[in-house]
Formats: structure tokens, sequence, C-alpha cells
């Protein structure tokens, strides 16, 4: 946010990102980067990062890749980079190259997080990295007839030991070994560690950096937010999928229906792209759930807050009347709310006039930010169907500045005569809102 250009809208911005930083303390992040972004050198930025959210108390586990370090090391080892049905074969060979290269991947990962350089980002961090053997893995076996040798999956996740170093302040890094009781070294893959790692953990989040901004429909537009079953008809779909998105959205989607609250697909080219995604309501990747964000309920009188939150810039505007808070808590009963993803993004109010078999539609709102995704409509078509089940026969709003909105939505423009006789007594004549009327 560019200070120096615009304080007020930083500090707008600052508060704005409050209510993260205090959802997120004590939560558990697994953030999953392939070795790329080591090559690249792109982590010092992500170091920033890194630090900044276990600052705030986040609880952090990294999980690292190493392919392009692997295959380097391969190479000046004149050896074949072997895969079968996409799966990296791991030979004795193989092996030994894989644990040189990972081994200098985790030292240049830990170098950089233990950097505290003033003038910095990193200024006065204090990032203690803790690893061990969190990971008991198995071998994959015989897959149609070949044996894949020393590459492994995940077999179990020690959570009590990975608890208690996160419980000291410390963050975890694993990288994409395991070993078995037997003490064999087994070749693991980032995701299946990621996504074993942030089900076992019961994580808040997992975080995957991909080589694309997320998952994409098929016009190339960003698909901010899925839930389980609209990323599986993605997959399930007949258009070719980028390499990245074929291999780590069926792991969010598995994380999800194990329980992880949020899975987010976001671009490691990308500066800040975590803090970008974590601590915005847009974000810019794409950000999985088990089922819909979105929740409409009837108010209680905790979301009064939220609620003025919401009329406050609209009453301030003269688009709506102004009401009190004590007016506001009286009423608060009449009044729904649309939750996203735990936030009070819209309302309305319903006030039957049973005898007239009518009801006025007040204090439609939508946060400003929001007012793209129809949620309006969503408030509007809850509030009718309400009204039906009260038995009563059409809804009438009055409006200075919104009528092209409600005429498109099938509301009729009357006078003040159409209005219940207890509701034209209230008229306000200096006011002149428009009437518009809809049977439902």
């Amino acid at each position: 946010m560019p200070i120096k250009t615009s304080p007020a809208a930083f500090v707008a911005w600052f508060r704005s990102v409050a209510p993260y930083i205090n959802a997120f303390r004590g939560k558990t992040f697994v953030i999953a980067f392939g070795g790329e972004v080591v090559a690249d050198g792109k982590f010092v930025e992500l170091t920033h990062d890194f630090n900044l959210l276990a600052s705030l108390g986040v609880r952090l586990v990294l999980v690292h890749g190493a392919r392009p370090q692997i295959e380097a090391h391969l190479a000046k080892n004149n050896l074949g980079d072997s895969y079968h049905q996409g799966i990296r074969m791991t030979d004795a060979q193989t092996l030994q190259c894989v644990k040189e290269a990972v081994g200098r991947v985790r030292l240049e990962i830990e170098a950089l997080l233990s950097m505290g350089l003033a003038n910095s980002p990193m200024a006065n961090a204090d990032i203690r990295v803790a690893g061990g053997n969190f990971i008991t893995a198995r071998p994959i076996g015989v897959i149609n007839g070949v044996d894949l040798q020393h590459t492994g999956c995940v077999r179990k996740v020690d959570v009590a030991a990975l608890n208690d170093r996160m419980e000291f302040g410390e963050v975890v890094l694993l990288s994409p070994l395991g070993f078995s009781p037997t003490g064999e070294v087994f070749n693991l893959t980032l995701e299946d560690i990621a996504t074993a790692t942030a089900i076992a953990l019961d994580a808040d989040k997992l975080v995957f950096l991909m080589d694309t901004d997320g998952v994409q429909n098929a016009q190339g537009e960003l698909l901010k937010e899925l839930t389980v079953s609209q990323a599986q008809a993605v997959l399930a779909g007949k258009r070719k999928l980028p390499d990245d998105v074929n291999l780590f959205l069926p792991c969010a989607i598995r994380a999800c229906e194990a329980g992880v609250a949020r899975t987010h697909l976001v671009s490691r080219h990308t500066d800040g792209a975590v803090l970008q995604e974590l601590f915005s309501d847009e974000g810019i990747g794409t950000m999985l759930v088990e089922s819909t964000l979105n929740t409409l309920r009837a108010a209680n009188i905790d979301d009064v807050g939220g609620v003025l939150q919401l009329l406050r810039p609209l009453e301030e505007q003269g688009i709506l009347v102004r009401r009190s808070r004590e007016l506001l808590e009286r009423e608060i009963a009449r009044f729904v709310v649309l939750e996203h993803d735990h936030r009070i993004v819209g309302c309305a109010a319903l006030y039957p006039f049973p005898d007239e078999a009518a009801a006025e539609l007040a204090c439609l709102a939508v946060d400003e930010s929001c007012r793209d995704r129809g949620y309006g409509e969503a408030i509007l078509n809850y509030m009718a169907e309400l009204a039906k089940a009260q038995k009563l026969k059409k809804l009438f709003v009055l409006t200075t500045r919104t009528a092209h909105w409600f005429v498109e939505r099938g509301f009729v423009e009357s006078d003040v005569t159409a209005l219940p006789a207890q509701k034209k007594s209230l008229y306000n004549y200096q006011r002149k809102s428009k009437v518009f009327v809809r049977k439902i």
C-alpha cells in the first residue's frame, strides 16, 4: 500500500486487515512451495512473508520441494530422470542425489529464515526452525509391474511432536523425505507431505504456491472461490488443465474433504502472494472450501455492530434513513444478515403489514467490496420467500437512489396511495422517496 502517495488509503488498508490478524493468531497454516522458489532466488521475499505471519502468532509448517535441484544433481552424475505414470522412480543412486539436493535446499532455506538484517523486513526477526523425523513413510511399491523402490508416500505424521515445536514458537520445516521404522529413507512429494500434514494437524489453512495464478474457467477468468463439488467438476471437465492445477487441485479437494477449513492455490511468481491472498477479501488466487462460504440467516443482537457498519455509509450519503443503535437493537429481530466467510457483508429488514397482506423491504445493504457478486439479489429473494411464508402478497420499498435496481428485479413504480395505511401516515414528504411494489 503506497503510504507516501496516500496516507489515508494506507490507514484504511491497515485497519481493514485487523480482523484477519485477530482471526489468524494461534491458527495453524501449512504452506507448500517447490524448489523452483529457491532456485529462482524468490525465497528471500517469501521469507519476509513467513516472518510476518510468525510475528502475528500464526503457527507455521513449511513444506519445501526440490525438483529442479534433484534434476540438476542427476544430470551432474549422468543419471537419467525416470518417471512411471507421473511418479519419480527412485533407485539407490537416485536416492543419493535426492538426499544431497534436499539437504542443500534445506540448508539454504534455514539460512534465509535466520536473517535479521537491520533496515529490512527481517529486522529483529527471531525465527527458530524445527526439523526432524516427523514424517513416517512407506514405499509405494510395485505399480503395473514396475517397482518404484525408494519412492514412498506418507504413512503417519507425528502430530504431537509438531505441536510441541509450534507451541515453543518454532517454525517447522518439512523436507520431501520420509523415514520408515526400519531406518529406510524414502523420496516423497511435497504435495503428499503438505496434504497429509494439514489433515493430521486439522490445519486452518493449506496453501500451495504454484506456477499459475490459481484455477481458471474456460474463458481464462480466475475462479477465486470453489467448493469441493465445483472443484471436482473442474477436474472432471473435458478441457485441458495446467499441470500445476492437475497436481494441486486434487490435493486441495482431499484436504477440504478431510476437514481442513481452507485451501489456497496462489502464484509463486507474485511478490507477497501469500499476504495478498490471506489478508484481503478478494484474494489473488483460488480458495477451496468444503461448502459455500455464504450464509443467510436471521440476525441477532451480536450482529448489531456489523449491520451498523453496512448502514452508516449509506445513511451518510442520504440513501438510507438514519437509524440509531438503540432502534436497531430493538428491531434486530426483523433483520437478516448475509455472512461471507464469517463476515457480515449484507443485510435487510422485513416489516410486515399482515392486515393488507404486504411487507416493507428496508435497509437492503451490501458491502461496497462485494456489490458485483449478486448478494443483493440473493437477499431480496430470501426476503421474498420469508414474506410468502407469512401469507403476504406483495413487497414494497421506499428509495431515493436505487430505483433502477429494483425495477430490473420486477418492482413497479407506484405512489404513496399504494402503501399500507399505517406506513402512509408515516411517509416523509420532504424526503420524497419513490415507492416500488412487487407481487410475490
